[in-house]
């Protein structure tokens, strides 16, 4: 059964493109890779033994997206991951964002329904909730006004996934990720930002390295215990397995609803600082980081309620936090070896 997995190439997406080639899918990527390398299907084929077909072009191109389709008509299903997906970036960008990642969302719905593919998981975020009354959240939690361009992208996407299933055949899985992190076991994928890292551990790991001076601290005024950010980290092969069994759930006819929604976390939340020292702790590395003024668009703190996920999929995250930070550090000395690229002054000897 072939699968199409936009966005394949990047961080959740080649992991996920391993996990369900190691259930038997074919797997075909469509990537433009704003944020990630083509070389990561020879990565993945050093995992699989079996090298994705990818198709490198812009989703927001509806011809090229329609051709596509066309020619792939016997595609049982469609994982989205392509977006642009940072916070901060997406307040100073905003209508990149609302182009981006709505444009490319209809013309694939739109070549879906063309070819009559139903099958339909969607990357959605917790973003959605905003700062949520109740901590932690539910999928059953209100959805308030986002926080950012970002996440209002989300917001109407679901919205536009909603109308597209009550007039369509479509089926659609939103999953609502909290903060993937980590790296295959293997270290030969892993996350890999094109210029300077918007999310936490790749920055960390890239300071740990010295490929980057210092870490930023986006305040440590927030009303939580240390001041930091909490988040609910996940580990990202915890999150791609999450995304097979979404498919088999959709393929195998179990859905309850043509429009289901899953929150994908542990449960947990942690503070940056705690991050940091859970880092710290597992690689023996002292981090150089500051604190600096809070970063627009990003919310206190958020922590799910896997309870649903976890009764309805029969999926659970498994890794810890420590764990996801073991496998992040011992991917970015691995790719770092591998490229050989070369560090600040400032880090004297090898790590």
């Amino acid at each position: 059964m072939k699968i199409l997995v936009t966005g394949g190439t990047g961080f959740i997406g080649s992991h996920t493109v391993v996990e369900l080639q190691n259930k038997g899918y074919e797997v075909v990527i469509v990537d433009n890779l704003s944020n990630s390398r083509a070389e990561t299907v020879n990565a993945i084929f050093g995992i699989t033994g079996v090298k994705p077909l990818l198709e490198i072009f812009d989703l927001t191109d509806r011809e090229k997206t329609l051709d596509f389709f066309m020619r792939h008509n016997n595609i049982r299903g469609v994982i989205h991951f392509a977006a642009l997906k940072a916070v901060g970036e997406s307040v100073e960008k905003p209508l990149e964002y609302y182009r981006n990642n709505i444009d490319s969302l209809i013309n694939v719905l739109d070549g879906m329904r063309e070819n009559n593919i139903s099958n339909f998981v969607f990357s959605s975020s917790c973003t959605v909730y905003g700062q949520p009354d109740e901590l932690p959240v539910s999928e059953s939690a209100p959805i308030k006004k986002a926080e950012s361009p970002y996440g209002n992208t989300k917001q109407i996407a679901e919205d536009i996934i909603f109308d597209a299933v009550e007039a369509t055949p479509l089926k659609g899985i939103a999953l609502r990720y909290f903060n993937p992190i980590g790296a295959h076991e293997t270290a030969l994928i892993g996350e890999l930002p094109l210029g300077i890292p918007n999310n936490l551990v790749p920055f960390i790991t890239q300071t740990a390295y010295g490929l980057r001076e210092q870490l930023s601290v986006f305040g440590d005024d927030y009303n939580t215990p240390d001041g930091t950010a909490i988040r609910d980290y996940i580990h990202v092969v915890d999150l791609a397995k999450a995304h097979v069994v979404s498919v088999n759930r959709m393929i195998k006819s179990k859905m309850k609803r043509d429009f289901e929604i899953f929150n994908l976390g542990t449960g947990n939340g942690y503070s940056v600082l705690e991050a940091i020292k859970s880092f710290e702790k597992v690689t023996g590395k002292k981090l150089n980081y500051k604190i600096v003024a809070r970063r627009d668009g990003d919310i206190e703190q958020v922590w799910a309620d896997p309870t649903f996920s976890n009764n309805e999929l029969g999926w659970k995250a498994e890794k810890g936090l420590d764990e996801m930070m073991v496998s992040a550090w011992k991917w970015e000395l691995a790719y770092r070896q591998r490229s050989q690229e070369p560090r600040t002054k400032s880090q004297d000897k090898r790590p």
